[in-house]
């Protein structure tokens, strides 16, 4: 089995010493990254506000079985400085590889057993799932440790890009998977936007939930990627004009893009756990999930 077989490979050696080791980067934008990290500061007290009634108390809509046996393990793909970072790996227990992965990117709580659960759902339909970890180990327990959480990936931008980057090469290299997906809610939803920025020529698709979005054409001009977005009418956080603003770019850029925004919900409607949770709306959005991954990681040529 998969899981088996990179336990034997010696996941910290080949961190270690196969060229995986991080390096970080400085920022090189001047005025423009100052503009992106005021962007995204004022993107985490929209979340703060979005999530102010929320918990992290899983409900019964956190529990839904995957559709068939998977095996998982935590294990090591990436390091921040002389610590290793950790991930939640997942794979089909009854197929066999080479399978396309997927990178999936946490909401803002970090983490945590809802998108635990999620990872095991995806991966039951085919795929190898990576959940990755950008908050170094922690997880909120309320909405003012999420925002602080938030916050530090905002303010070190970089460490966080190296963090997908390993995360990439982990599931493309080490476990030898043929295409690549990224997938994220909220948080994640904007890191899976800056994962097809981050591999504009190798990411295979991009399913964005309620993230924050852009429409500089400079940004988007690089990305071949497939985009699925989902976002909500209601949302306050993430405005319906900026995700029109974002269609309109990739449009004027013919971008390979399906924006869905669903009327009468709110940010978040697909998180079981919070509030604004929409039944309807978040199971139409992973059936089009479902179908946008097949599609675009599907290695059956027949």
């Amino acid at each position: 089995m998969l899981i088996a077989r990179l336990r034997k490979t010696g996941i910290v050696v080949a961190l270690c010493l196969s060229g995986a080791a991080l390096v970080a980067c400085g920022d090189s934008g001047g005025d423009a990254a100052e503009d992106d990290r005021a962007a995204a500061r004022a993107n985490v007290d929209a979340m703060t506000r979005e999530h102010a009634k929320d918990t992290t108390a899983a409900s019964a809509a956190a529990e839904l079985e995957p559709r068939r046996a998977v095996i998982s393990e935590t294990m090591p793909y990436a390091e921040d400085g002389d610590e290793l970072v950790y991930g939640y790996f997942v794979a089909p227990e009854d197929m066999f590889e080479p399978l396309p992965a997927v990178i999936m990117i946490h909401e803002w709580w970090g983490l945590n057993d809802n998108i635990r659960a999620m990872a095991d759902r995806l991966a039951a339909e085919g795929y190898i799932v990576l959940a990755v970890d950008l908050y170094g180990g922690k997880v909120a327990k309320n909405s003012a440790e999420a925002r602080q959480l938030m916050l530090s990936v905002v303010e070190d931008t970089e460490a966080a890009n190296e963090n997908i980057r390993s995360a990439y090469k982990f599931v493309s290299e080490t476990a030898g998977a043929p295409r690549v997906g990224s997938i994220g809610w909220c948080f994640g939803g904007s890191w899976s936007l800056n994962t097809a920025q981050l591999f504009p020529a190798e990411l295979d698709a991009s399913v964005i939930y309620y993230g924050q979005v852009t429409s500089d054409e400079d940004k988007l001009r690089p990305i071949n990627s497939p985009i699925l977005g989902f976002f909500g009418a209601e949302d306050t956080g993430i405005k319906v004009k900026s995700v029109e603003a974002f269609g309109d770019a990739l449009k004027r850029l013919r971008k390979n893009h399906q924006i869905q925004i669903y009327p009468g919900v709110g940010h978040a409607f697909a998180n079981p756990t919070g509030a604004n949770y929409d039944e309807a709306a978040a199971t139409d959005a992973w059936k089009r999930t479902l179908e946008f991954l097949d599609y675009h990681l599907s290695t059956d040529d027949s």
